[in-house]
């Protein structure tokens, strides 16, 4: 019981860090499944150290580490696929191999293939289309709990004596199983949940750009104009609620609609710098008011903060 106790510890901390994470830009890769490499990597390196951190959490038994390692390994390959699977149960593994015991062999073999398995999984829901299903904790549960009893028969098969890791499987195997389970299943459904809010928010986003859409049939069947910018930019001021909306071409301003339209009048230069570099860089620029301050260029009492 005090085992059982002492990994649903470990595993607690691996959920507040799951649900810090959730509240990064770092996951949004992870949820998409992406495959770029750029995000595959951060995929790597962090359910990598997830590897590492379960096993330096862990508790010493007879030469041994019980552990919540197999959270890191699996979910390695369920959101990155098998090579980052493989990539990060054999970091994981090679890390608890070089802190020695009887087991180290077994742990770092198990642990790599508790990696592949978890990949396997990934590819298999790919392939049929059932990606969302990765997203299911009652599957991570009994994914991680298969790759767990895997985990117990490498170590009787490859440790050494077999009396010893008998004893040990007997004393770790029912704590480990159930806490590495239960942790990647509360894992994933905190990324679920984030996963959900996002989708929300991308649902409503897409609900305005429709309605935008909507009611501007037909305003421009002459061309970008003042008169039909202006009507634009009421349109999706009203939409967006926004504080307000302008619209330019290269070098005017052709209508402004919100906050500071007393100042920011129609057919007048633009005298943003950051409009200039936008259009001249075509890339968008976006000034949060906090990190990136914007500050109007034109009347110092301007109540726009942000761009």
């Amino acid at each position: 019981m005090e085992l059982i106790l002492s990994l649903l510890q470990q595993m607690c901390v691996y959920l507040m860090v799951a649900y810090t994470l959730s509240k990064t830009p770092l996951v949004i890769p992870m949820l998409n499944m992406s495959k770029r490499r750029s995000h595959m990597f951060i995929c790597y390196v962090m359910f990598s150290l997830f590897c590492i951190l379960g096993t330096y959490f862990g508790l010493q038994i007879d030469d041994a580490i019980a552990n919540t390692r197999a959270i890191g390994a699996v979910l390695g390959g369920i959101f990155g696929g098998p090579i980052v699977g493989f990539a990060v149960g054999l970091t994981g593994g090679l890390h608890r191999y070089s802190m020695g015991g009887f087991t180290d062999l077994a742990c770092a073999i198990s642990t790599t293939v508790e990696g592949i398995i978890g990949g396997l999984v990934h590819l298999y829901m790919i392939k049929n289309n059932r990606r969302e299903q990765l997203f299911s904790p009652m599957l991570i549960f009994f994914v991680t709990l298969f790759a767990e009893i895997i985990q117990m028969a490498i170590i009787l098969i490859v440790a050494k004596p077999f009396s010893q890791a008998l004893a040990l499987v007997e004393a770790i195997a029912p704590p480990m199983i159930l806490a590495n389970a239960l942790g990647a299943a509360f894992f994933i459904s905190i990324l679920q949940d984030r996963k959900a809010i996002l989708e929300e928010y991308s649902t409503a986003y897409s609900r305005r750009a429709l309605k935008i859409a909507e009611r501007s049939v037909g305003i421009l069947t002459e061309g970008l104009n003042p008169s039909s910018a202006q009507k634009i930019a009421t349109i999706i001021q009203q939409e967006t609620n926004v504080g307000a909306v302008a619209i330019t071409d290269k070098e005017k301003i052709l209508a402004f609609e919100g906050v500071g339209s007393d100042h920011h009048r129609p057919n007048t230069p633009i005298s943003s710098e950051y409009t200039h570099t936008s259009i001249n860089e075509k890339r968008i620029i976006y000034l949060d008011g906090k990190e990136h301050p914007y500050q109007c260029s034109i009347n110092d009492n301007c109540k726009l903060g942000s761009a």
